[in-house]
């Protein structure tokens, strides 16, 4: 059975980023992105999944919390792209639900190798902890983008913004977790031959 690991380095004038990732780990998390709400999402993301993960993240947030959201996304997404390899003998589609208290958040996920995210979390507040709510959708548009992933997140249910985003951010996980779960065989999983 082939590791599924990979370590990512993104360098930019605007951020200087470390992931590395085990989808077949035990939930070992170390998240440090300047950004403590972003770093509680990405701790819930990777234990939901299953994965082990480690980011840091030396960013620009002088000026804002973009760069460094967005940054981190990428470098993840690529991490759980390169990890993934030819993407031989996993389920490819997963689906999440999760309920946090009033809020209900559906995750859907193919991880067909052609990107696209829409995501729809309804979030009425300008800013979560230290990010902007539209930056935590953003984080997840990036991270879809980057892993070369279909995914779709549409809050159901909630009025509380940060159930609504914690909610999505696990349900995410959950279909994450789903989709690169071995299948038992050693194809492709497409009827083309090919992701």
């Amino acid at each position: 059975m082939n590791a599924r690991k990979a370590t990512i380095t993104r360098k930019t004038k605007e951020t200087d980023i470390v992931c590395t990732i085990n989808l077949d780990g035990s939930g070992v998390i170390t998240v440090d992105t300047g950004l403590g709400f972003l770093d509680h999402m990405l701790e819930a993301l990777g234990k939901h999944a299953g994965f082990d993960l480690e980011l840091h993240c030396k960013g620009d947030l002088r000026i804002d919390d973009h760069h460094t959201a967005e940054d981190c996304a990428l470098t993840l997404g690529s991490a759980i792209d390169q990890a993934l390899g030819d993407r031989k003998g996993i389920r490819r589609f997963g689906t999440g639900f999760v309920a946090m208290d009033e809020a209900l958040v559906r995750s859907v996920i193919d991880l067909s190798g052609r990107p696209f995210a829409d995501i729809a979390l309804g979030m009425k507040r300008e800013k979560l902890g230290d990010i902007a709510c539209e930056n935590l959708e953003h984080v997840l548009r990036s991270l879809a983008i980057a892993a070369r992933a279909t995914l779709h997140v549409d809050a159901l249910k909630g009025e509380n913004d940060h159930h609504r985003v914690e909610a999505g951010f696990k349900s995410v996980a959950l279909a994450l977790r789903e989709a690169v779960s071995r299948s038992g065989g050693n194809e492709i999983p497409s009827t083309k031959g090919s992701l």
